[in-house]
């Protein structure tokens, strides 16, 4: 019979670490601590299988499931001297998910499950502390019948705030029992109110409640959302941890908070965390209260004059850092911990590896390495390559003027400018328009990760350094200033006071993440200097890679640019992109609107010099390196003008009739123009268009290599070749021009001639195709485009929708499709070596700088990747970890 609930507690547990995949992540790291002989308050696990049970049968549980339930139940019965549902020995559990990858805030908990108005009268008792006692059934009611009875949390905050007013409260803390047990009596109402029925009192019937509603927040908007950004599969399901409650809100002895071994900002090696006394752990997550420091350093860094955790508990504090250093040493990694301390002792209610920004992720990776906690490969693969992407966002220039309109807390490092917007659809409409927004909330939730996403930033003026905004938005890499106290937010005017100024929905603001300032309109940026640690990565990263990596780029800032970040060479230079500017466009237009090739060659004539400067300097920059140059590519007609304007403006620039330019514009439409007359087709047509760009070339590097000295080898790619003899007339031209050169110049010119291999048919006829061509280039954007029958520039309409309906996992122009485009790759890759074994083989497509489709192109054992300039640190870091992982 399959086991469907695993127990834990006593130092004993029935899984392991290693059981992630059937416990989930919070489970199986519970029953870790367990096995370590950690305070882990007893409970069990009820398995991902059993979520995956309960889709597909249509939301009910497998028979023996209540049943191993009550044996569980049983368990921390026996463990606790309690019993669930027995008024005299009062048992109160906590229901929490935990699905095997990490989704801070995703998906729901339910926390002093049990109670009811009988047995919060023996919690009471229990206790000894009534107030404490009401202030937990007052929790309960009111976060069950959020999670499982969909009654918003708000309309109990509504209740709270107005009570509070009424008796000149501040914090909830002041309320008395008997003030706690008024409240619970209009909770309660409110419930019947909007829900028809009274709220539950058998504890079964809440158990079984809030199991459902944790399976049921795996397919909540807000955790679909997130999988969807995160990659994470539906079919993984979550588990269901239930656990005997300890309780923080017991009074003044008794605390909650969240603590990371070491800062997941800056990377320090230094306990960083906060906690609150006398309340429970959502208080600290939801930003409801301002937290304290946990350490005496960081209470003195932050200027607080709360006492921390250090001063105010010393002994809990002391036996947290001790197991704080045991779980890091035990994991090897930085570790993400809940605790709460109950009267004083302490229990552990969560380890796991914490989520962490770009740069906080290098300097552990490195500083781990340094202490021998791991080796410098464990610490290349520790690094998300995507992740890289946070350190290439602007800083603030340090000698801009700062307008400084209010400080908050230095959540999530990096710099943003932006529109202010008070929702997460305004900043999803605003990044839909291409203009970039700043999302400005009280605090944010989970139904906020769309607008989070969407924004450039997020601005908060409450919550502390562990808030959701604050977790969510270094995972995402974006900046975060939390809890700016000193700013009011008016969601229902729509404005930011700030610094008696009012600033309203459209406004441009500056957040600085890296110091919590938020600033006045747009402020100068800078692009940060990537040393230090992340250079170290980089050279272990480059030590352990067996692919190059090359960069797609056609101008010279792109070209130095990629250098900087280690690019190898060039795999694609478009030159089309070079025959858009002044003189370049005029000299093109003459030369489609040539009646004859001798008028072609007259206005191909001017454009050979432009062409052999832009070609001269990419050699120079690339100073040896490789250089991939694909001749023309697109359809001729994008080279004319469009509107009537447009037409009348260059027939004059050009001394030629607008019914002329007219004609031969509508004479180039094609109603597919891109599987039209574009590629090797032109070269086909016109090889005097190849010709051209080949001396352009040829000339270019023979003039490079009398500057340096040095062998320029230029790799030229015919694009869109499907037939062989289309390849092949183009490269009889290649050839011919280079003869030519080198007569002309005396210098015995190398050079590669291949293809791009974007077309199904070219895949399948690569062994004949490999007869004529020295490389092949996997033009992946248009292989998608072609194999798929989807063209990317519409796809965007309905691809999403296939996502949502599982119908695809990942967009293929995105992260490539192995099934399908990859094996027309490795048929490819396989046929071009069986013809030619020295054949090089390499992708340009946007995929180049996917970490998933280059850790296939690591097993299809292309020689090179190749992608844009600022994605070329993810590149090398992603062959780095393909190469260990192919080991």
């Amino acid at each position: 019979m399959t086991k469907w609930v695993y127990t834990f507690g006593d130092g004993a547990a029935e899984g392991r670490a290693g059981d992630k995949n059937l416990l989930g992540g919070k489970g199986a790291n519970l029953a870790e601590m367990c096995s370590l002989g950690l305070p882990v308050p007893p409970g069990f696990t009820i398995t991902t299988e059993a979520c995956n049970w309960y889709y597909a049968n249509g939301n009910a549980y497998p028979d023996s499931l209540a049943a191993d339930v009550d044996a569980a139940l049983g368990h921390i019965g026996n463990l606790t001297g309690r019993s669930f549902g027995d008024p005299e020995k009062l048992l109160l559990v906590s229901v929490r998910s935990g699905a095997r990858a990490s989704m801070p805030g995703m998906m729901d908990t339910v926390l002093n499950l049990g109670l009811n108005d009988e047995t919060v009268e023996a919690l009471a008792k229990d206790s000894g502390d009534p107030r404490f006692a009401y202030d937990s059934y007052r929790r309960f009611i009111q976060m069950y019948s959020d999670v499982v009875m969909g009654l918003d949390h708000e309309v109990f905050e509504e209740i709270l705030e107005d009570r509070k007013a009424t008796l000149g409260y501040e914090l909830d803390t002041e309320l008395s029992a008997a003030e706690w047990q008024a409240v619970i009596a209009l909770y309660k109402a409110k419930v019947e109110e909007e829900l028809g029925k009274p709220f539950p009192q058998d504890p079964r019937e809440q158990l079984w409640g809030a199991i459902g509603a944790v399976f049921s927040s795996w397919m909540n908007a807000r955790a679909i959302t997130y999988r969807r950004l995160h990659d994470i599969p539906e079919a993984w399901g979550t588990a269901v941890n239930v656990q005997a409650m300890v309780f923080g809100n017991m009074g003044d002895t008794s605390a909650t908070g969240v603590a990371f071994t070491r800062n997941p900002s800056t990377g320090e090696k230094a306990l960083y965390g906060e906690f609150l006394v006398n309340a429970q752990g959502e208080d600290v997550v939801a930003g409801i209260r301002t937290p304290k420091n946990i350490t005496e350093k960081a209470r003195i860094a932050a200027g607080s004059d709360k006492p921390s955790m250090q001063k105010l508990m010393p002994d809990a504090f002391a036996s947290f850092v001790t197991i704080s250093d045991k779980l890091e040493k035990h994991y090897r990694d930085m570790q993400d911990l809940e605790f709460t301390i109950e009267r004083g002792k302490l229990w552990m209610l969560q380890t796991r590896s914490g989520k962490r920004t770009a740069k906080a992720a290098l300097k552990m990776a490195v500083e781990m390495a340094a202490e021998g906690l791991i080796t410098k490969e464990e610490a290349v693969a520790r690094i998300d390559p995507a992740s890289l992407d946070q350190l290439l966002h602007p800083t603030i220039d340090p000698k801009a003027e700062r307008n400084v309109i209010g400080i908050g807390l230095p959540a999530s490092p990096g710099a943003a400018t932006g529109e202010i917007v008070f929702s997460s659809e305004d900043a999803e409409d605003l990044k839909g328009q291409g203009r970039k927004a700043i999302l400005v909330r009280v605090e944010t939730s989970p139904e906020d990760i769309h607008g989070m996403h969407a924004a450039e930033g997020i601005l908060t003026t409450r919550g502390g350094m562990t808030s959701h905004a604050a977790v969510v938005a270094r995972g995402m890499g974006k900046p975060c200033v939390s809890g700016a106290g000193s700013l009011r937010v008016d969601h229902r005017t729509g404005t930011l006071i700030a610094m008696g100024a009012t600033f309203r929905k459209g406004d441009v603001i500056t957040i600085d993440g890296s110091n919590g300032q938020v600033l006045k309109g747009a402020v100068q940026m800078l692009r940060p200097e990537l040393s230090g640690d992340f250079a170290a990565i980089m050279e272990w990263a480059d030590a352990v890679r067996r692919m190059k990596v090359r960069t797609n780029a056609e101008t010279p800032a792109d070209a130095r640019m990629a250098r900087s970040f280690g690019a190898e060479g060039i795999g694609l230079c478009r030159t089309e992109h070079m025959f858009f500017d002044g003189a370049r466009i005029v000299a093109m237009r003459e030369m489609i609107l040539a009646d004859t090739e001798a008028d072609r060659r007259m206005a191909l004539d001017k454009l050979l010099p432009m062409q052999r400067s832009d070609f001269l300097e990419l050699f120079e920059i690339m100073a040896g390196l490789p250089v991939t140059i694909r001749l023309l590519d697109p359809p001729l007609h994008e080279f004319l003008p469009k509107t009537e304007e447009e037409i009348a403006e260059v027939a004059a620039a050009m001394n030629v009739s607008a019914d002329k330019l007219r004609q031969r514009t509508e004479a180039l439409h094609e109603f597919n123009p891109m599987l039209g007359h574009r590629g090797c087709r032109l070269a086909v047509s016109y090889p005097e268009i190849a010709e051209m760009q080949a001396r352009a070339i040829f000339e270019a590097a023979v003039e490079a290599g009398r500057k340096s000295g040095k062998l320029v080898v230029p790799e030229i790619m015919v694009p869109l070749v499907g037939i062989v003899k289309e390849l092949e007339f183009v490269k009889a031209r290649i050839d011919a021009v280079a003869s030519s050169v080198m007569k002309e110049t005396g210098v015995t010119i190398e050079y590669l001639s291949g293809t791009m291999i974007e077309l199904p048919r070219a895949a399948i006829r690569a062994n004949v195709i490999a007869e004529s061509a020295e490389f092949f280039s996997f033009g992946t954007n248009d292989l998608t485009q072609t194999t798929f029958g989807i063209s990317r520039d519409d796809a965007s309409s309905f691809l999403e929708v296939y996502r949502q309906k599982g119908i695809i996992e990942q967009d293929p122009f995105v992260s490539l499709d192995i099934e399908g485009v990859g094996e027309l790759v490795r048929m490819a890759a396989e046929k071009g070596r069986a013809t030619r074994p020295d054949i090089k083989l390499g992708i340009c497509g946007e995929h180049g700088g996917d970490p998933a489709s280059i850790h296939f192109c690591e097993e299809v054992g292309l020689d090179y990747v190749s992608c844009s300039p600022y994605r070329l640190p993810i590149a090398r870091l992603a062959a780095a970890q393909a190469a260990i992982k192919g080991r």
